[in-house]
């Protein structure tokens, strides 16, 4: 997730658990210069929000049922904050300016967690009729706000069958931005893994 919002982002964890919060500070503790910064916070995105005299309108909701599309005249500094999703039991944000994350995986099917946010009245962007992961949001995002490039221009991959040996693998119900080669997914590090692990324990008995 750090990688892909890059060198200048920061990404806040917020609504975290104290125990969450120190693995996760632990975690983050290594730093190079192409990642974000990370920060931890107990407290909920409202609160986090307000103790940075963040405005709701000055805060991006991405949500699938918004009416308009994410553009990349929306990093023109009308935004100072992106809110990603929700999934329990904590939510996420940071960016160029801020954004907010919550979880890594989405839903499938969706489960329309965005709704508890959706309430609150912040302006909202949607990022094309395609389910994605958390990270990759995060991913786009920055491409169209700050690479300046348009929704429709980036490279992804739909559906991909990632492949663990000759008799393992798994579909993702997700879209997924394009690696440079164009034909594979582009992963979190350790997430190939990650999913070759989770798909193991589910043959246990």
């Amino acid at each position: 997730m750090r990688i892909l919002a890059g060198n200048g982002a920061h990404v806040h964890f917020t609504h975290l658990s104290k125990s969450s919060t120190e693995t996760l500070l632990t975690a983050f503790q290594s730093s190079t210069a192409d990642l974000a910064d990370a920060s931890c916070h107990e407290q909920g995105v409202l609160d986090l929000m307000k103790s940075k005299r963040i405005p709701l309108d000055k805060v991006c909701l991405l949500d699938p049922k918004a009416e308009a599309v994410l553009s990349p005249e929306d990093g023109d500094g009308r935004f100072e904050m992106f809110l990603f999703g929700v999934r329990e039991p904590f939510d996420n944000c940071g960016f160029p300016t801020d954004a907010i994350l919550q979880g890594i995986l989405g839903d499938d099917p969706p489960r329309d967690r965005t709704a508890e946010l959706r309430v609150l009245g912040f302006p909202t962007r949607h990022l094309g009729p395609v389910q994605m992961t958390t990270d990759t949001a995060l991913g786009v995002t920055k491409i169209v706000v700050q690479d300046k490039t348009p929704l429709d221009k980036i490279p992804y991959v739909e559906f991909p069958t990632i492949q663990f040996n000759a008799k393992e693998s798994v579909e993702m119900p997700f879209r997924y931005i394009a690696t440079s080669e164009g034909k594979e997914p582009l992963l979190p590090p350790g997430m190939k893994q990650l999913l070759h692990d989770d798909l193991n324990k589910t043959f246990d008995f």
